[in-house]
């Protein structure tokens, strides 16, 4: 009796096995789609202006700036930052071409160092923006701002026309949130976490989160391009592929990268003046699924 229960145990595990593993297939074989809402995207020539708010060292700003400008230079070996902005190109309209602009630095914290959204927009609104421009509002390790650990950054449009990012320095606030791989995860397994191409944790999570929020504001700038679910809390180009940034990424895990020899750092992309950075995956119209670097 004993045995024959042992033996409907294991059947029933088994065929729970067997369901579970046809319905996960299933659900795989679903294609990601990304709606296009008929409305208007960011392309063609791009300038991006940066306000940099409370203390950044010139290192950290040369890493902000070298990526962006990375962007758009070909010259980088593969795999490159360039050849990762490029799917963006897929998108309907062409090409988005980012062209570093001005620069603004507020380290004098003239509206303390707890930011509300209306402080966000006015920091935004100091270069009085021309169409075609993406101001990039980026706030240092010790400025909080309203629901920083639930999104790491957001993107809306300004005046008609131009849009505006904003990207937090999460060094010490919530980095296993918006600085996963490089800390711990802040839920599930506690992976070692891996190491900074530049060594610095807070501005290396800033890279992700800038290039998630570029790749949005180009592609749905204005809330009318493409995205997935509610416009008010839509999946984008690249936030539709959260945690992937290589070949064989599942929760908790980013996926095979390469690794530095020399500082261990991991990275996917190359960029200008030997910079390397880590760049998630971004969901290719033409084969509606997530692409990596590597």
């Amino acid at each position: 009796m004993a045995s024959h229960s042992l033996a409907l145990s294991l059947f029933f595990l088994l065929f729970s096995c067997f369901i579970s593993s046809a319905a996960a297939a299933l659900v795989q074989e679903q294609p990601l789609v990304l709606k296009y809402h008929n409305g208007a995207l960011l392309k063609g020539k791009i300038t991006v202006d940066l306000v940099w708010y409370g203390r950044f060292t010139p290192t950290q700003r040369s890493v902000i700036v070298d990526f962006i400008r990375s962007l758009g230079f070909a010259r980088s070996p593969t795999p490159s930052a360039a050849s990762w902005w490029r799917t963006t190109e897929k998108y309907k309209g062409g090409s988005s071409n980012l062209v570093v602009g001005r620069q603004a630095l507020h380290g004098a914290y003239t509206l303390g160092k707890s930011l509300k959204d209306r402080h966000l927009r006015a920091l935004a609104g100091k270069f009085n923006a021309a169409p075609g421009t993406i101001t990039v509002v980026l706030t240092a390790a010790d400025v909080a701002v309203d629901g920083f650990c639930m999104r790491c950054g957001s993107h809306g449009s300004s005046r008609p026309g131009s849009a505006f990012v904003w990207v937090g320095n999460s060094e010490t606030q919530c980095p296993g949130q918006c600085a996963w791989p490089f800390h711990q995860p802040m839920y599930g397994p506690q992976s070692p976490p891996l190491v900074a191409p530049s060594g610095d944790v807070g501005v290396d999570g800033m890279v992700i989160n800038l290039a998630t929020l570029l790749a949005g504001a180009v592609t749905n700038p204005f809330r009318s391009g493409y995205f997935q679910g509610s416009a008010e809390a839509p999946l984008e180009a690249v936030s539709a592929c959260t945690g992937i940034y290589g070949s064989g990424a599942y929760p908790g895990y980013p996926g095979r990268l390469l690794v530095d020899k020399v500082t261990g750092a991991s990275y996917n992309a190359h960029g200008m003046g030997g910079r390397k950075f880590l760049l998630p995956a971004m969901w290719d119209p033409e084969t509606s699924a997530c692409k990596t670097l590597v």
